[in-house]
């Protein structure tokens, strides 16, 4: 897959949120939750409205141009307020925060910040980029449309749920187009034309003809599949307050962030158990069977939910914002950073091998029957 440019244009207009940041800071106005709602839908309506007077013919071309520069321009927005919150740097975000969404206060806010004001930030620009350029940038926002609904299905719910539903404020509801975007940008994805498949119609009869033991590579991503599958059901009936002993020493010894009451942690858990349980005893039946070609495609979304949600959970998890009973315990640092950094890896190593050798996915193709030379 080529990478391709990022756009020039669009990281130069998102990085004017730096001195407008800084300047609506001091604006007194603001130190109320109705004037942070207002200021912030004018700001979005304003930059909307530049981005299609400055790029027009890209966003005829393909309208999700706009979504990825207004977003690229929030992207930063973000990665100042996690700057902030750690103390990294000062004057910018704090009037948001304090009137704004005050939950983006907690580990879980920060991290997610982190993680749209540098990962969805630079395939914002890569995707862009393509669109310029009228090149294919499909797989790339697979991934992101995976990574951007899962820190909604987690964010929200856990706002509403969790010890913040008081602090939420009227900027809140413009997280409502935040819901209708990946839908929308979801369809388009989908409907996009997939890159023209190198494998020839004997290729792919040849692959599908391996027997599950000749593939040593899926023989251990099943294997991988089984045993995370079993992880995600155990964290998520751990979170349901199982009462089974391992449960209990678990949710105290290793895991105590699944208990903090800020609910990120527990909806985390429940998302991956409804969510990505299922795909995983799909992605087994499709590694066992040929002819699943739906799997490139969502390995590729799950990939970015599951990069997206582990990069969150763990660095709440240590993060000084969260109270030190919820934190990760001193001596269960080796156990936790193992276990999860694999359940973040394994979805990585199964979309880079269905990325690489698509053969035995793909439906059989019509091609020329094979001819035999006739043995005298």
């Amino acid at each position: 897959m080529d990478i391709p440019p990022l756009a020039g244009k669009v990281a130069v207009l998102s990085l004017g949120a730096l001195p407008l940041s800084y300047a609506l800071n001091h604006v007194s106005a603001l130190s109320y939750p109705l004037g942070v709602m207002w200021m912030s839908a004018l700001i979005l309506g304003l930059l909307f409205l530049a981005i299609y007077s400055l790029s027009r013919s890209d966003i005829y071309y393909d309208p999700l141009y706009a979504v990825f520069a207004v977003f690229s321009f929030t992207s930063v927005v973000d990665l100042l307020i996690a700057l902030e919150e750690d103390g990294y740097m000062g004057s910018f975000m704090a009037f948001y925060t304090k009137e704004g969404e005050p939950y983006l206060r907690t580990a879980h806010g920060v991290f997610i910040c982190y993680w749209d004001g540098t990962v969805h930030y630079l395939l914002y620009l890569a995707m862009a980029g393509a669109i310029r350029k009228r090149k294919r940038y499909r797989n790339l926002a697979l991934y992101w449309l995976g990574s951007f609904v899962m820190s909604i299905l987690v964010f929200l719910p856990g706002n509403i749920l969790g010890k913040y539903n008081s602090e939420i404020r009227p900027s809140f509801f413009l997280t409502i187009p935040y819901l209708l975007v990946p839908c929308w940008a979801g369809l388009r994805v989908f409907n996009q034309t997939q890159a023209p498949s190198c494998c020839t119609p004997n290729m792919v009869e040849e692959e599908q003809r391996k027997g599950l033991l000749r593939r040593p590579v899926d023989l251990a991503l099943i294997i991988y599949l089984i045993f995370a599958a079993f992880f995600t059901l155990f964290r998520g009936l751990v979170v349901l307050d199982c009462p089974m002993d391992a449960c209990f020493v678990y949710i105290y010894q290793y895991e105590p962030y699944l208990r903090d009451p800020v609910a990120y942690p527990k909806v985390q858990m429940l998302v991956n158990m409804f969510y990505v349980l299922p795909f995983y005893g799909l992605a087994i039946y499709a590694l066992i069977f040929p002819g699943c070609s739906w799997l490139p495609d969502w390995t590729l979304v799950f990939a970015g939910a599951i990069g997206q949600a582990q990069f969150s959970h763990m660095g709440a998890s240590m993060h000084l914002r969260t109270p030190f009973t919820y934190r990760l315990p001193e001596d269960a640092w080796a156990s936790f950073f193992v276990c999860n950094l694999l359940y973040a890896l394994g979805p990585h190593l199964l979309a880079y091998r269905c990325l690489w050798s698509p053969a035995f996915f793909l439906r059989p193709l019509p091609g020329p029957p094979a001819h035999h030379e006739k043995q005298h």
